[in-house]
């Protein structure tokens, strides 16, 4: 049998276990014990100097000893003032350890709020799931969406430090203006931590891949199913826009949801990219302007107003905006036939600078006889060469098979062959070991008889070391191209878009920031999930893709035309006028590299026999 003395310290160990309140109210026990028999004590021994005082007025005044070691100085009588002294002693103690239990408390709520464990009251927030490179890319865009919004907020969970994030995010993203950012530390696949964030009341949901796990797309799918699996689950549909890293993956991602979940295969969305970017110098700047919020972005309106007029006449009735194709039936639709009917149900994909500034206008016609209408010669073969290499490269050189003429090259210059690449039926492709920062490499090349050049980042290294290695092979190709009087049409990926503005004074045509196109991606999805559909109709080699074209083959040069001629000039030859590239400003960053998007149909300009009009136009 148990011992009394065992029993109590089972009960006090188990007291001292509860917590706070069980602390402060074993504390304040102790001490009104302690106090009444000190005033037991002054009345045993007829202590107190008023006899005639109550034992409650002498319980009073033995506990403000207690509280109050400046009492004490005010008494009288040997044996009142030992026992009061006692008292003032015990008080002393148990007042430290009620300070030091608060304290303790405190520090441990400090303590918990820095490791992100509290729950966010935040309601139709974006909602970011894990973290990674891109993470900074979309609460700088989602920022500048949602200033539009009385209150926005964007709320992260990833399974990291929550002050380790919350620095980066300072260092990294300079404004977010009215959006509130709040950050958690948790897991996203964890049903629990979701509900720390309100996952239930978000407006859209981002996931991303982590950069640093191998199983990142196992931890991506399973986060997306426990948001639409969960059995608490909302009714309505969730908005979810997802990162799936390897393309194997991706079949096993689609069955997790069909309506909810817009999957986003990075590395292939990028090996397009580079692919379009690297055959026409100025289209990364198009597609930078199309994914960022800040400036011209696509917008979808119902097609009621327009309903029954040809595809041309709804592009001419467009003041401020560009048509550029239709969303009908859940599909896309870019640059339709110049006599396609409008119907009610369709609605119109618009390229415009905000949707609340969408505005139609009477058109009466144009000048026909500016109208310079050439028909292309052939395509020729074309020789690129890539210097670098990185796990995208299969699916660039697979990409770039689509594109070129029967008979075109490809050479690869890296040190070692990491890919099993094999030529392709209009592609010949050639490997040489070698660095491709070393001048005397690319002497060797002569680069000069080259169409495209593309320079890859090592991914292996880290941003900084990689981007350092990406400038030292452009400063070699630009002293090169001085050296020879000649021209080189370049396109480098950075990793870092801080070392953007290093790299201009290289005077590449053309920088593709990874991590930032895709993240613009992501945040454009996720305001809007139909957009995935016209990226993936843009970013593809089938269908109609933006294209820069000589202004010869649209208009008589040199002449005063607006938009409204483009239009018509483009409709003839099948395709969709976005707007036109000025060759006197490509140089020049704060004109946009001389890209001309969407401007207003009534604006006067001039072509010259250099500048470019940008279309929609089969490939």
């Amino acid at each position: 049998m148990n011992s009394f003395l065992e029993r109590f310290r089972y009960w006090f160990d188990n007291a001292m276990s509860k917590g706070l309140a069980s602390l402060i109210g074993l504390l304040l026990v102790i001490t009104l014990v302690f106090v009444g028999v000190m005033t037991v004590l002054v009345v045993a021994f007829s202590a107190y100097p008023e006899p005639s005082e109550s034992f409650g007025e002498m319980l009073w005044f033995s506990l403000m000893h207690a509280l109050d070691p400046g009492t004490v100085v005010g008494d009288s009588g040997f044996a009142y003032r030992t026992i009061m002294l006692i008292t003032t002693f015990g008080g002393l103690v148990f007042l430290a350890g009620l300070i030091g239990i608060i304290s303790g408390a405190f520090d441990a709520k400090v303590e918990a709020l820095r490791k992100g464990r509290s729950r966010v009251l935040e309601t139709d927030h974006t909602l970011i799931l894990g973290w990674n490179s891109r993470v900074f890319s979309l609460i700088s865009e989602l920022s500048i969406a949602n200033q539009s919004r009385k209150k926005a907020s964007i709320v992260i969970l990833a399974d990291r430090d929550k002050v380790e994030m919350e620095d980066e995010i300072r260092e990294q993203v300079t404004n977010t203006f009215k959006t509130k950012v709040v950050v958690r530390t948790g897991d996203p696949m964890q049903l629990s931590d979701l509900e720390l964030v309100n996952h239930q009341g978000a407006r859209s949901v981002i996931v991303l891949a982590s950069d640093d796990s191998d199983n990142a797309d196992l931890a991506t799918i399973k986060t997306c199913l426990a948001l639409v699996n969960n059995p608490n689950r909302k009714s309505e549909k969730y908005q979810i826009v997802a990162e799936i890293k390897d393309e194997e993956n991706l079949e096993a991602a689609r069955l997790v949801s069909e309506t909810e979940v817009k999957w986003i295969l990075a590395s292939d969305v990028m090996s397009r990219i580079m692919v379009q970017t690297a055959r026409q110098s100025g289209l990364s700047q198009i597609f930078l302007e199309l994914l960022d919020f800040d400036g011209d972005e696509i917008y979808f309106q119902d097609a009621n107003q327009l309903a029954g007029s040809t595809y041309l006449k709804a592009q001419h009735a467009y003041s401020n905006s560009t048509l550029i194709g239709l969303y009908r039936d859940g599909q896309v639709l870019l640059n339709q036939k110049p006599a396609s009917k409008i119907k009610a149900s369709d609605e119109l994909i618009l390229v415009a600078p905000d949707d609340s500034e969408i505005k139609t206008e009477d058109f009466s016609s144009i000048d026909r006889a500016l109208l310079s209408i050439t028909k292309p010669s052939a395509q020729k073969p074309d020789k690129t060469l890539i210097l670098g290499t990185s796990d995208n490269l299969p699916v660039i050189i697979s990409e770039l098979g689509e594109y070129v003429a029967k008979g075109s090259s490809v050479t690869i210059v890296a040190k070692s062959q990491d890919h099993k690449i094999g030529s392709k039926p209009n592609l010949k492709v050639n490997f040489i070991q070698g660095d491709a920062t070393s001048r005397q490499l690319l002497d060797s090349l002569n680069v000069s008889s080259f169409d495209h050049i593309v320079v890859l980042a090592n991914r292996e290294l880290s941003d900084e070391a990689a981007d350092a290695l990406t400038l030292i092979t452009l400063l070699q190709l630009r002293d090169m191209a001085r050296d020879l009087g000649k021209s080189f049409n370049i396109v480098s990926e950075m990793l870092n878009d801080k070392n953007r503005k290093l790299a201009e004074s290289t005077e590449a045509d053309d920088f593709i920031v990874s991590d930032q196109l895709i993240g613009l991606m992501m945040s454009q999805i996720s305001e809007n999930q139909k957009l995935s559909d016209v990226f993936r109709y843009l970013f593809s080699s089938e269908g109609s893709e933006i294209s820069l074209l000589p202004a010869s083959w649209f208009v008589k040069l040199d002449t005063e035309v607006d938009m409204h001629v483009l239009v018509e000039a483009a409709a003839k030859r099948g395709e969709t006028a976005l707007g036109y590239r000025l060759k006197a400003l490509e140089g020049d960053s704060e004109s946009r590299f001389g890209i001309v998007l969407n401007p207003d149909k009534s604006n006067k300009f001039k072509l010259g026999s250099e500048d470019r009009v940008i279309v929609l136009a089969e490939g």
